[in-house]
């Protein structure tokens, strides 16, 4: 099991930390939504929860709930800009399919929660 972060979002998330050095690391998952079922969530975390699977990189922790960990194994995690936006973007092995308006995804049936 492992979630990576590429090197511009390991940077971002550092200077996110940096800014807030109170909170626990970032929180990646997933949530019920969109057309196509499953959509990310990616805040920075308050504290580490018992159950969360905790990844560390380059002294980033990323918690990753139970629930949401067979969905998103494997992610690697990159931040990217394109003129004036800014974006967490996501290449997890587990999407098997994505809505046309890219705000969902769908994998394999028998990982769905």
């Amino acid at each position: 099991m492992s979630i990576q972060l590429a090197p511009s979002a390991l940077e971002r998330v550092q200077s996110y930390l940096a800014a807030e050095p109170a909170k626990a690391g970032l929180r990646f998952g997933v949530r019920k939504t969109g057309c196509s079922g499953w959509g990310y969530v990616i805040e920075m975390a308050d504290a580490v929860n018992d159950a969360d699977a905790v990844f560390e990189q380059a002294g980033v922790k990323i918690l990753v709930d139970p629930a949401s960990l067979p969905l998103v194994d494997g992610t690697e995690i990159d931040f990217i800009k394109q003129g004036l936006n800014e974006q967490f973007v996501f290449r997890n092995p587990q999407v098997k399919g994505e809505c046309g308006c890219g705000e969902s995804f769908t994998t394999d049936p028998d990982k769905a929660l």
